[in-house]
């Protein structure tokens, strides 16, 4: 049944990334329910909701009639009518249009509820072995090279990890700029997260950089994760003469570019250790999608 949601309330409605078992019972049941989904791109949602039986009427909703559609849905919250906001995918109003919907929804006296779930930037650091260092996030990098090269040169100083959002065919020459604006450091990459070709790379960002280049083609929208500056001083170090398996395990992930096989052979060249034991520690300290 429809329509039992709370008449004019919006709802910011989290949808997968990429696994549609990762949608909670609840974003259903408010999708099943309201009167409206505006949606970033209703081709993409409506494969969602067609995977679930869901048939809710949609209005698109893009940055570009961003203002115009807002009204829109003001419009309508004002008639009584429930409505649910969705992004392509993860949740509204992280790097996606939503903010300026929100904004005007509570101006106008409305509620705005959330509906949590699946965000790509939780899904990363979940696996990035960050710790509670905290972060700056950055959404999507500027487009333009001297956009994205004058924001990188700001933060070169900046003393906690930088994250941010990157398309494929503009992941290298990202990269590139940030090498040439913050130096060499540990970062963390992930792609496809959730998907049937998820992967996690993890090393310094000039042999990671290297690497991709040596790929014909790079898939899938990306999560990038550069280590603040203060860490960025040890990344070309090697580890010291009698470095325990912890610290060298550390540095072999988080500096060398290596996969874990290879690190696994090396630390147990250097510890005089059987090679499986080292792997099989290795997997629990390793983040998931680097295993090669």
């Amino acid at each position: 049944m429809r329509n039992k949601s709370v008449s004019g309330t919006l709802y910011i409605v989290a949808t997968p990334i990429g696994n549609l078992e990762d949608i909670t019972l609840r974003a259903l049941r408010v999708l099943r329910e309201v009167a409206l989904i505006a949606a970033e791109d209703t081709r993409r949602t409506r494969k969602l909701l067609n995977h679930f039986a869901i048939k809710t009427p949609c209005l698109s909703y893009y940055r570009e009639k961003e203002a115009q559609r807002a009204e829109e849905i003001i419009t309508r919250l004002g008639a009584g009518a429930a409505v649910a906001l969705v992004s392509d995918a993860g949740t509204p109003g992280i790097a996606d249009p939503g903010a300026l919907l929100v904004n005007r929804a509570r101006a106008a006296g409305f509620a705005v509820v959330p509906i949590p779930g699946a965000s790509a930037l939780a899904t990363f650091l979940s696996v990035a072995g960050q710790g509670a260092v905290g972060h700056v996030f950055l959404g999507f990098l500027p487009a333009r090279s001297g956009e994205r090269s004058k924001l990188l040169r700001s933060l070169s100083t900046a003393t906690r990890p930088i994250i941010f959002y990157e398309s494929p065919h503009r992941l290298l020459v990202s990269l590139g700029d940030c090498l040439a604006a913050l130096g060499n450091r540990p970062i963390v990459l992930a792609r496809e997260l959730t998907k049937i070709h998820e992967e996690v790379m993890a090393g310094d960002l000039a042999a990671l950089l290297a690497r991709l280049k040596e790929r014909q083609v790079i898939k899938g929208e990306l999560v990038v994760l550069l280590a603040a500056n203060n860490a960025a001083r040890s990344v070309v170090k090697a580890p010291s003469a009698g470095a325990d398996f912890s610290e060298l395990a550390a540095w072999y992930r988080d500096n060398s570019g290596s996969s874990m096989k290879d690190a696994a052979r090396k630390i147990a060249t250097d510890l005089d250790l059987s090679r499986s034991q080292v792997y099989q520690r290795l997997l629990e300290i390793w983040p998931q999608g680097t295993v090669k």
